[in-house]
């Protein structure tokens, strides 16, 4: 799944190890989501778009034509 989550924690200048204490998660678990290799469950994507004051679909692209 793609996503903006690079380029906001980038924008705030955030370290991935930062993002990773807000979220209260693995800074491993930031680069995989990062890269793609991993998708977030369904509560983090929720803690991600309230940390960002967005929602989940403004971050998370599934590649899905609405």
């Amino acid at each position: 799944m793609k996503n903006r989550l690079k380029v906001l924690r980038a924008e705030r200048d955030w370290s991935q190890a930062e993002l990773a204490g807000r979220l209260d998660v693995s800074r491993q678990a930031v680069n995989a989501i990062e890269t793609g290799k991993h998708d977030p469950s369904l509560p983090l994507a929720f803690r991600i778009a309230r940390l960002f004051d967005m929602s989940i679909e403004q971050i998370f692209d599934d590649g899905v034509i609405s």
